[in-house]
């Protein structure tokens, strides 16, 4: 797991809030929340069979590396579902601390995006509630 540690070892040094390694291959984001995952989705990113370092990865997160086609996934923080989505979708899921659910950036609630996925359990129809709620908080 070269790819994964690489991921972590950027993610930390580099000030980043994700990283996607595979191989001589390296992908990174300074963006928060959901927006670089959908962005590289829109744009064709193909990473698949590479692993991916995260600072939050909530459910819809991990939806989000299920359908970027990704085999590991480590986050600073993820939530019990965001590890269930993706150890169902045969994802290794590391962390350096599981919570029961992503907290909204002025902590009055849970994450917008984990609520609009907490009752989908297919990627495709979470990408649809990500798109649509994206939409609504017009984030672009």
């Amino acid at each position: 797991m070269n790819d994964l540690l690489n991921a972590r070892r950027l993610l930390d040094e580099g000030g980043y809030t994700c990283v996607i390694c595979r191989g001589d291959e390296v992908h990174t984001a300074t963006a928060r929340g959901v927006k670089p995952l959908v962005n590289w989705l829109d744009n064709g990113l193909d990473v698949a069979d590479g692993c991916a370092a995260d600072k939050v990865v909530g459910k819809a997160t991990a939806f989000l590396y299920c359908l970027l086609g990704v085999r590991a996934v480590y986050a600073h923080i993820m939530s019990k579902g965001a590890a269930e989505v993706l150890r169902n979708a045969g994802i290794t899921a590391e962390y350096g601390r599981l919570v029961p659910g992503i907290i909204n950036r002025t902590g009055t609630g849970p994450c917008p995006f984990e609520a609009a996925v907490t009752e989908i359990s297919a990627p495709e129809l979470a990408m649809a509630a990500i798109r649509r709620k994206m939409k609504e908080m017009n984030i672009v």
